[in-house]
């Protein structure tokens, strides 16, 4: 008999930026049957955005916050730690001017609130506005370089055009031919940030960790969440637990999910960070959609982010020989380090690159699709969803950030992004 899959991650990589952090004492399992007035699946970036807003907006209101695994550990701690004042390359339209000011308006206040979360923890999360760098090694990567360009500066966003050798001169690597700086992007410790953000959680809402949805049913009195070993009857849900929305009945007929992958170097010797520019804390994001991330971090280690699969982890060889072979091509002068970590990560992935947001059936609430904007965009989404289960007036989210598209079901999806992958991969290269 197959195995059923599960309708949470189950990772079997540790989470390499949880890994650099002090032990954490998780909060308990939900052990036992509860009754709450909202339950809310996924304590990430949108999760505890909702939970804060909800307790705003209703003070008395019984609230409960599950998680299948620890705060850190999950999804929110594993992506590359970019969290960007403006609308994803992926969100730009140079031709709707008006539309992209109001979503950039929203992305820089909600970023803005999250330093302000982060500053009043007293984490040390590396948090710092570093900006970000795009850079393209072919003639594909340079065209969608320049659209990107052209959304800059139709938005009259500041931005540096950085030829080869400025390139080699800041990060140390002759990879690419050109370049774009902009300084709207704050670099972080994503674990810690997402640690930082949990803690300000009120202490009325109860956080369970280690604790994974595994059933959701609609009955007279709103919903039933099973979990392995409690439930919790609620009256309103909100899932935001990304592409795993789908395995709860929600989303189905559009998300998928794509792993990724990261290896974290050591901190290196001084003679080797010599040889790697004159910046010493940056992140390029490609500008191909199958590229590699890049990040060079304050205590002198190098991200890589690249390689990709559909619904399941890929073999640690595989992901080792991957990543290490973009990290070479790069960087020759890094080819005898080995990585100190090794993970993956979900990415809720929509094929039109919009998003599954607001009320899918009554009372239950899902924000999903991030498309590998999870962080902000995710905690402004997380907001809006609060406010439009209480009733409040809500920006036109469909038309901000796109409505996530039909795709075909199983196993013509798996097929199609197999072949949508090659062809991308043949396609672009010179950029992976």
């Amino acid at each position: 008999m197959p195995v059923s899959k599960l309708p949470y991650p189950d990772y079997k990589l540790k989470s390499g930026w949880n890994a650099l952090l002090p032990a954490r004492a998780p909060n308990p399992k939900l052990a036992e049957k509860i009754e709450v007035d909202v339950a809310i699946v996924g304590a990430g970036f949108t999760g505890i955005s909702a939970a804060k807003r909800w307790r705003e907006l209703q003070p008395d209101a019984t609230i409960a916050l599950l998680d299948s695994s620890e705060i850190g550990e999950g999804n929110p701690g594993r992506n590359s730690g970019f969290l960007l004042e403006i609308s994803l390359a992926e969100d730009a339209d140079a031709k709707n001017i008006a539309k992209m000011a109001v979503s950039n308006k929203l992305i820089s206040e909600t970023m803005q609130h999250i330093v302000s979360e982060v500053q009043k923890s007293g984490m040390d999360c590396d948090i710092k506005r570093a900006g970000t760098y795009r850079a393209a090694a072919s003639d594909t990567g340079n065209r969608s370089l320049k659209k990107y360009q052209a959304f800059l500066e139709a938005t009259k966003t500041p931005f540096e055009e950085l030829d080869k050798n400025e390139l080699k001169q800041r990060l140390g690597t002759s990879f690419y031919q050109a370049g774009l700086y902009s300084p709207h992007c704050y670099l972080v410790q994503p674990a810690s940030v997402i640690r930082a953000l949990a803690t300000s959680l009120p202490n009325d809402i109860n956080l369970f960790e280690n604790t994974a949805a595994l059933n959701l049913t609609e009955n007279k009195n709103g919903w039933t969440i099973k979990t392995a070993h409690g439930s919790i009857q609620s009256k309103k849900v909100v899932l935001a637990n990304n592409a795993f929305s789908k395995d709860l009945g929600i989303g189905k007929s559009c998300l998928a999910a794509m792993y990724t992958y990261a290896g974290l170097t050591p901190q290196l010797e001084p003679g080797l960070l010599e040889c790697l520019g004159s910046d010493k804390n940056w992140g390029l994001l490609p500008t191909h959609r199958l590229g590699s991330t890049l990040r060079r971090t304050a205590d002198g280690r190098l991200l890589i982010r690249s390689h990709y699969g559909y619904e399941a982890e890929s073999s640690i060889n595989v992901i080792r020989a991957k990543l290490h072979s973009r990290m070479q091509t790069r960087f020759p002068q890094l080819d005898q380090i080995v990585f100190e970590q090794i993970w993956g990560g979900a990415v809720g992935f929509t094929f039109n690159g919009g998003a599954l947001w607001g009320e899918a059936k009554p009372d239950l609430f899902v924000s999903a699709g991030c498309n590998g904007g999870g962080t902000v965009k995710g905690t402004l989404l997380g907001r809006l969803l609060a406010d439009l289960a209480n009733g409040k007036e809500v920006p036109n989210v469909a038309k901000l950030f796109g409505k996530a598209s039909w795709m075909p079901p199983d196993p013509f999806r798996a097929l199609g992004f197999h072949l949508a992958s090659l062809l991308e991969s043949i396609q672009g290269h010179k950029e992976l």
